[in-house]
């Protein structure tokens, strides 16, 4: 029977202990930053606009009660198949305010806060006190319209409350992708090295020589109707090459480390070293090139947005409204301005916090401070 030597099981638990209050310490320091911390606390509560979009403003029913039955059409919003196909056979045409109580007296409905859809304009009489959404140079911000509307007089606040959705779900979900990427491919060039090095490393350079700019275009008009899916896609497979890198050189550095060698005493395999031990132990520096990357990704579709090639219509999002401004500015200068400011404190928010994070892992920085 295989005993482990006394000397490496105090190395393992010793190299536990020190990354967990290495995590500590971090966190600590990151505390320390103001603006890190009150970026950090926006973007949480970007998040939770994004996740409760259709709570916050909406014209279909967060739940309501029909022929005896409950419904959640709201959820129509997150998937358009997860509306309940009742109300398309009783054809609802998305208008549930009066149709409910007309097709059925005895049902029931709990409407969004803001009675605004991003995805039409809402017709006068609908909502009880409620006139029709203006539009076009008529769609300034009113008591109705608190950010205007648009040129086809779609509500610009529900627009941006539910293009948050792509901005947030764009961000995290793109730099996910690369992060898989690049975390994999550079743990597997820093740990074995030799030619798995060299043929990864020239894979890195290949991508890092073609402008992203470009080679996202070239992929969006290789499809004929892009969405928010092939978007988070096409910026995830061309943003890994950072990630790629720094974990390559984490991994090269600490697998000559004396834990890295107590686990392959103790029978872990290549796997479980990399992704279990040093892994554990390359991670904070990793995490800010992701962070920054959301803000890159955030960019990225905005702008692909405002110039015509983002998701297909109807996609509510923050360049799409950006777009829709550039054609008449002074007119209607709402479309430049809210979505604008949405876009510059999001990415401003990202990198505030990135920067927290690059001050608050790297221990170079820490001893500058001092």
């Amino acid at each position: 029977m295989l005993t482990t030597p006394p000397e490496v099981e105090i190395t393992l638990a010793e190299s536990a202990e020190l990354s967990a209050s290495f995590w500590r310490e971090s966190w600590r320091r990151f505390r320390k930053r103001k603006l890190a911390v009150v970026a950090l606390a926006f973007v949480v509560a970007l998040t939770a606009i994004a996740v409760a979009a259709p709570l916050i403003a909406g014209t279909k029913p967060i739940v309501c009660r029909y022929k005896g039955n409950i419904y959640f059409p709201a959820m129509g919003y997150y998937n358009r198949a997860w509306e309940n196909p009742i109300f398309s056979k009783d054809r609802f045409r998305g208008r549930y305010a009066g149709t409910l109580q007309e097709k059925d007296p005895d049902s029931w409905a709990i409407f969004p806060l803001v009675y605004q859809d991003p995805y039409r304009r809402v017709r006068g009489g609908e909502w009880p006190n409620q006139p029709e959404n203006p539009f076009g140079k008529e769609g300034a911000p009113n008591r109705f319209n608190w950010f205007g509307t648009n040129p086809q007089g779609f509500d610009v606040f529900a627009s941006m409350v539910h293009g948050a959705q792509t901005a947030v779900s764009v961000g995290f979900v793109s730099m996910g992708i690369a992060a898989a990427i690049g975390i994999t491919l550079g743990a597997l060039a820093g740990y074995f090295g030799g030619w798995v090095d060299v043929l990864i490393s020239r894979i890195i350079e290949v991508v890092m020589c073609i402008p992203s700019l470009v080679l996202i275009l070239a992929l969006v008009a290789m499809l004929d109707r892009v969405s928010n899916v092939h978007l988070m896609v096409i910026v995830g497979c061309t943003g890994w090459t950072g990630i790629a890198r720094l974990t390559r050189a984490e991994f090269m550095k600490l697998k000559q480390l004396e834990f890295v060698s107590a686990a392959r005493a103790m029978g872990a395999g290549p796997g479980r070293v990399m992704f279990i031990h040093i892994l554990r132990n390359a991670l904070a520096p990793v995490l800010v090139p992701i962070t920054f990357g959301i803000a890159d990704a955030i960019l990225i579709e905005s702008g692909l947005s405002f110039l015509g090639f983002g998701a297909s219509p109807p996609n509510p999002s923050w360049g799409t409204l950006l777009s829709a401004g550039r054609r008449s500015i002074e007119e209607t200068w709402w479309l430049i301005v809210f979505p604008g400011v949405a876009i510059f404190l999001t990415v401003l928010a990202y990198n505030l916090i990135g920067e927290g994070l690059q001050e608050a892992t790297d221990p170079r920085l820490r001893q500058d401070a001092h």
